[in-house]
C-alpha cells in the first residue's frame, strides 16, 4: 500500500483496533469494575476507584509518546505501529484473563491498573504514528487524509459499545462472572487482522526522503523541547476538546445515566451506540471542511456550535429519556467529532517533520493525560460534591474555551515557525 488511500484504510483499521482496546477499558469502569475490583466500598466511591485506573492509561500516554515518539523518528513509522498494536492488542487481552478481587484480593485491581498502563503506553505511540502515516503519504491533501486514523476512534467506541451491549444481554450473574470478558478477549483475534493490514502499508515518504538525506534526529525528545517546547504546550490545549468530549459521553455520561437517571445499562449503551454511528457518519464533514478552509478556522467555527450545544445536551440527558440522551448528545457528537477530525493534521502541520512524530504525541498524549483521563473522575467528584450537573456543564465549557484559545495560539505560532535546521 503506497497510495495514500491505501495508507489511510491502514492507518484507520489499526487505529479503530487500538481504540477498541482502549474505550472497552472505559464502558467496563463505568459498568462492572467498581464491583468485581473494588467491592469492599460504596457503589459511588467503587466508580470512583474504576475511574481512577482508568486515569492510569492516561498517565501512561505520554511515556508511551516518548518512547514510539522516538522510536517513529528514529527508525520509522511503519516498524513503530506494528509493535503498538501488539502491546496493547496483549495487555486487553490479559484484562480478559485476569483474576478479580474475590480470587486474589488486592493484588487484582494492581494487576488491572498495571496493564491498564501499558495500554496507555501502547496508544500513546499509536496516535502519532497512525497519523503520520496517513499524512504524510498525502502531500497537500494532509489535513484529509490525517482524518483516516481520527475516525478510528468512533469505530473503535461502535465496536467497543456495540460488543458489550451484546453481552449485556446476559443475565446479570453470567455478565458479572465471565460476559465483560468477552469484549476484552476479541482483541486477540483484532490484533491478527490489523497486524496483516498494517504489515502491507509502506514507509511514510517524508521518513524515507530524511532518511535518506540524513536528516533523522539523534535524539527526538531533547530536540522537540529545544526547538518546539511552545508548539507543544499549545498543542496540548489545541486538543482538550478532541480528547475530553469522548470521555464525557462514553464514561462519565454512561456512568451517571445508569446510575443516578435509571436509564437501564443495555438501553444506554445502544444510545451510545446510536452515538458513536453518527460520529463515524458526520466526522468526516469535518476533514473536508478543514481541508477547504483551514483546519484551524474549522475547528473554532464547530466549538462555537459546541458551546451552545453543550447545555442543551446536558439537559436532555438529564430528562432521563433514552430518546432525549441519544438526540442531545448526537447534536453534541456532530460538532466535537467534526472538530476532532481536523486536529490531526492541524497538529501534523504545526511541527517540522525531522520531530513530528515526537511533538504531535506528546502533545496529543499529554492532553490525554491532563484533560482526558481526569474528566470522568473530575465529573464524578463534581456532580457528587455539588449535586448538581450544571457544574459538570460548566467544567466542559471551560475546556472548550481553554481549547479555542490555544487553537489560536497554535495557528499563529505555526504559521511563524522557521523550519529546524539540519
Amino acid at each position: 500500500m503506497s497510495n495514500p488511500r491505501g495508507a489511510g484504510i491502514a492507518s484507520f483499521v489499526g487505529t479503530s483496533i487500538e481504540w477498541y482496546d482502549f474505550y472497552i477499558y472505559g464502558t467496563a469502569s463505568a459498568l462492572i469494575f467498581g464491583k468485581l475490583f473494588f467491592p469492599e466500598v460504596s457503589p459511588t466511591a467503587g466508580v470512583m476507584a474504576s475511574f481512577a485506573t482508568f486515569w492510569v492509561g492516561f498517565l501512561a500516554r505520554p511515556l508511551g509518546g516518548v518512547i514510539f515518539g522516538h522510536l517513529g523518528d528514529r527508525i520509522g513509522r511503519k516498524g513503530t505501529l506494528v509493535m503498538t498494536l501488539l502491546l496493547m492488542g496483549g495487555a486487553t487481552t490479559l484484562v480478559g484473563v485476569l483474576p478479580t478481587y474475590a480470587s486474589i484480593g488486592i493484588l487484582a485491581p494492581v494487576l488491572l491498573a498495571v496493564l491498564r498502563f501499558v495500554q496507555g503506553i501502547a496508544v500513546g505511540g499509536e496516535w502519532g504514528g497512525a497519523v503520520l502515516i496517513a499524512a504524510e503519504h498525502a502531500g497537500p491533501k494532509r489535513v484529509l487524509y490525517a482524518a483516516f486514523a481520527q475516525q478510528g476512534s468512533p469505530a473503535g467506541s461502535i465496536l467497543a459499545t456495540g460488543v458489550f451491549a451484546l453481552v449485556s444481554l446476559m443475565p446479570d450473574d453470567a455478565f458479572s462472572a465471565y460476559g465483560w470478558r468477552i469484549p476484552f478477549l476479541l482483541s486477540a483475534v483484532l490484533v491478527i487482522i490489523g497486524l496483516v493490514i498494517r504489515l502491507r502499508v509502506e514507509e511514510s515518504p517524508e521518513f524515507v526522503k530524511m532518511r535518506e538525506q540524513r536528516e533523522v534526529a539523534k535524539l527526538p525528545v531533547a530536540e522537540v523541547f529545544r526547538t518546539a517546547l511552545p508548539l507543544v504546550v499549545l498543542g496540548i490545549g489545541a486538543s482538550g476538546v478532541g480528547i475530553a468530549s469522548a470521555y464525557f459521553t462514553n464514561t462519565f455520561i454512561l456512568s451517571w445515566a445508569t446510575t443516578d437517571l435509571g436509564i437501564a445499562r443495555g438501553t444506554m449503551l445502544n444510545v451510545l451506540l446510536i452515538v458513536s454511528i453518527t460520529q463515524f457518519v458526520t466526522q468526516p464533514i469535518g476533514a473536508v471542511l478543514g481541508q477547504r478552509m483551514g483546519a484551524a478556522r474549522y475547528m473554532l467555527i464547530a466549538f462555537g456550535a459546541l458551546i451552545v450545544c453543550t447545555p442543551i445536551t446536558f439537559l436532555m440527558v438529564g430528562t432521563g429519556s433514552p430518546t432525549l440522551a441519544t438526540l442531545g448528545l448526537a447534536l453534541s457528537v456532530v460538532f466535537g467529532g467534526s472538530s476532532y477530525a481536523a486536529l490531526a493534521g492541524f497538529l501534523a502541520e504545526a511541527f517540522p517533520a525531522r520531530v513530528r512524530y515526537t511533538g504531535i504525541s506528546l502533545s496529543y498524549q499529554l492532553c490525554g493525560a491532563l484533560i482526558g483521563g481526569s474528566t470522568p473522575m473530575i465529573a464524578q467528584y463534581l456532580l457528587s460534591s455539588t449535586g448538581t450537573i450544571w457544574a459538570v456543564v460548566v467544567q466542559y465549557l471551560v475546556i472548550i474555551l481553554l481549547t479555542m484559545a490555544c487553537v489560536v495560539g497554535l495557528r499563529r505560532l505555526s504559521a511563524a515557525r522557521v523550519p529546524v535546521e539540519v
